[in-house]
């Protein structure tokens, strides 16, 4: 992940501020003297008045010469404001998408994003880790979109989650309070953009907005409980096997149609020492390359636990960035977030007050729990 310092020491504020009229006075200075150059030569230089083949050669010669004086002048002011724009983006990234811990309540973390935009680095993919009393709680979701157009969105879900996560006890209280955010921002946005509809008219393209959202509760005892609107489940990594965490059929994703009176989540068993969860945008599934073909998530991964049976969440996410990348030759189409998280706990008591998992209903065709615990006690830093 990239990232950038918040602010600039407050001993050299100064000193830059200081710098700013002088770095004005040379970006307008520059240009007028190349002209006041050319204009010059061409009034007061005799040379330039003659008609000869040597005059017209010499004549050239300098208006070429103060041509490319003005180019180099105007190509180094835009690489400067593309250098001052980027800078922006990554502190709007470091906003939104913040640098997550490489570990966190027992759990090592790696994550990234690759934007689809060239020269960007905030897409409409969206994750986040907190540590709250009921349990690490993970959100992964891809916002319809990418690109600038999608940071609102990004901004108003990732919000909503970093207080409910804390406040609410229950996923359905969670993912009731991001389906409110969610429609409140493009009641807002409507209004904004059609300040005559007075609200999110159905015709208006921000009512087919809508977000996948995955969202995950992983008690003290590795016990997994997930919710599901419209987004891939992540693959378990144990051993050399890489499975889906669960089968069931997700809910609608957020925007278009209403949450269901009842949210009951997902039990996926648990997530034993030594097993990684791999979470993923469907931006990294759908990637193709020249000849069409789907990237194959699947087989890479298996191919990176085969290497690393206990999975290290820096060399999984490396190497399938490293795969994704070649494999569309450099240049995805979609907004691409990867998040994997590994267990490095010893096995514990669960949270109090943990609730234990109902394996009816909705549990049906998640993973059974496996019985044989490998301990690890690697640690990786976070990002890429």
């Amino acid at each position: 992940m990239i990232r950038i310092k918040a602010g600039v020491p407050r001993r050299t504020r100064p000193r830059t501020r200081a710098r700013r009229p002088l770095r004005r006075a040379l970006a307008l200075g520059l240009p007028t003297v190349w002209g006041a150059i050319a204009i010059t030569y061409k009034l007061a230089c005799p040379l330039a008045q003659q008609n000869s083949l040597g005059a017209r050669i010499v004549t050239s010669a300098v208006f070429f010469a103060v041509g490319t004086g003005l180019i180099v002048q105007v190509r180094r002011s835009l690489l400067r404001e593309l250098r001052q724009i980027r800078q922006i983006a990554g502190a709007a990234q470091n906003a939104l998408l913040r640098p997550l811990p490489p570990r966190l309540d027992g759990l090592n973390i790696a994550a990234a994003q690759l934007s689809a935009e060239r020269g960007a680095v905030v897409g409409g993919d969206l994750y986040e880790v907190v540590a709250t009393e009921y349990g690490v709680r993970v959100v992964m979701g891809d916002v319809r979109g990418h690109g600038i157009s999608a940071i609102g969105t990004v901004a108003a879900v990732l919000g909503s989650f970093r207080e409910a996560a804390h406040d609410e006890p229950d996923l359905d209280g969670v993912l009731r309070r991001l389906e409110r955010a969610l429609a409140r921002h493009l009641r807002e946005r409507a209004r904004a953009e059609h300040p005559s509809s007075g609200g999110l008219d159905p015709d208006s393209p921000v009512a087919e907005e809508f977000v996948t959202v995955l969202l995950l509760e992983i008690g003290r005892d590795g016990e997994v409980r997930g919710l599901n609107c419209g987004h891939p489940w992540p693959y378990l990594l144990s051993g050399a096997s890489v499975e889906p965490l669960a089968r069931a059929d997700p809910l609608p994703p957020l925007g278009p149609f209403p949450l269901p009176t009842e949210l009951p989540f997902v039990c996926c068993g648990q997530l034993l020492p030594g097993e990684a969860l791999f979470l993923y945008t469907d931006g990294a599934e759908d990637a193709r390359d020249a000849r069409g073909r789907f990237f194959p998530l699947r087989d890479v991964l298996t191919a990176a636990v085969a290497q690393h049976p206990l999975p290290v969440p820096q060399s999984v996410l490396g190497s399938v960035f490293t795969a994704l990348l070649r494999h569309t030759g450099g240049t995805p189409t979609d907004d691409v977030a990867v998040l994997v998280l590994s267990n490095d706990r010893k096995l514990a008591h669960p949270y109090p007050g943990a609730r234990d998992c109902d394996i009816s209903g909705s549990a049906a065709g998640a993973r059974s729990a496996t019985t044989h615990p490998q301990p690890t006690n690697y640690r990786q830093p976070n990002g890429v």
